[in-house]
């Protein structure tokens, strides 16, 4: 099933009198359950397009459809709406709320979803034990490290059911060992979970996982190469 389509995408901002293209005619989709990244060298326009999916930014022409809606013509009240429910994103800052536990920054979104207490509160524990946090879910994020903080976001955009979770360089302020740690955990869920994943990254240890690898220069698509999983996905899977 195609999850998402991106359609004709070009986005150009104005610096002055120069106008700077980041995006230009960029054709794109991505079927359920994939597990891609968006790769190439900075300024390549990996997280522009990472956004412009998300519904974060607009761009200034073309389209994208998640799950046969098309997002970039949605009503702003609407696409916040979509995301909330459709689209989990993980971020290289992590974005936590410093004031709430691990447990209560993953139970946030569903709070905001109005699920009720009862199941937010089982999903939020269960998916911080499928990460490895189940002995400090009641820890706020000033007593965890990087990894453990990260892990909480990944959780966290898991707990609230997405469709599609777009992570934008999620390894990039982590040591190896974490690092790959997290990797795991996510490709593991996300064959368990049949959740489609879309990162922005530089990470090798991303690209040796991915099933896919689309790279991005100049603003265009140079290649996409579809592969058979590496010897140490299938040894995860």
């Amino acid at each position: 099933m195609q999850l998402l389509q991106v359609q004709g995408i070009g986005k150009r901002y104005r610096q002055g009198e120069l106008e700077v293209r980041a995006l230009a005619d960029v054709e794109l989709t991505v079927t359920e359950g994939e597990f891609a990244a968006l790769v190439g060298p900075s300024g390549s326009g990996k997280t522009t397009l990472l956004n412009i999916i998300g519904g974060l930014d607009a761009p200034s022409e073309g389209k994208v459809l998640v799950n046969g809606k098309e997002i970039t013509a949605m009503p702003e009240a609407v696409l916040s709406s979509f995301r909330l429910f459709e689209l989990g994103f993980i971020f290289q800052a992590y974005n936590l709320v410093a004031v709430l536990t691990a447990l209560e920054n993953v139970e946030l979104v569903m709070v905001l979803q109005g699920r009720p207490e009862r199941e937010r509160r089982e999903r939020a524990r269960h998916y911080l034990e499928l990460v490895g946090l189940g002995k400090v879910m009641d820890r706020r994020p000033s007593a965890l490290s990087g990894g453990q903080q990260q892990r909480v976001a990944v959780a966290r955009a898991l707990a609230a059911g997405p469709r599609l979770v777009l992570a934008d360089e999620p390894t990039a302020n982590l040591d190896s060992e974490n690092a790959t740690a997290l990797l795991d955990i996510m490709y593991k869920l996300s064959k368990e979970e049949k959740t489609t994943f879309l990162f922005s990254t530089h990470d090798a240890r991303v690209m040796e996982r991915a099933q896919r690898i689309i790279t991005l220069r100049d603003g265009r698509i140079e290649s996409d190469e579809r592969r058979e999983q590496s010897s140490h996905a299938r040894a995860l899977a």
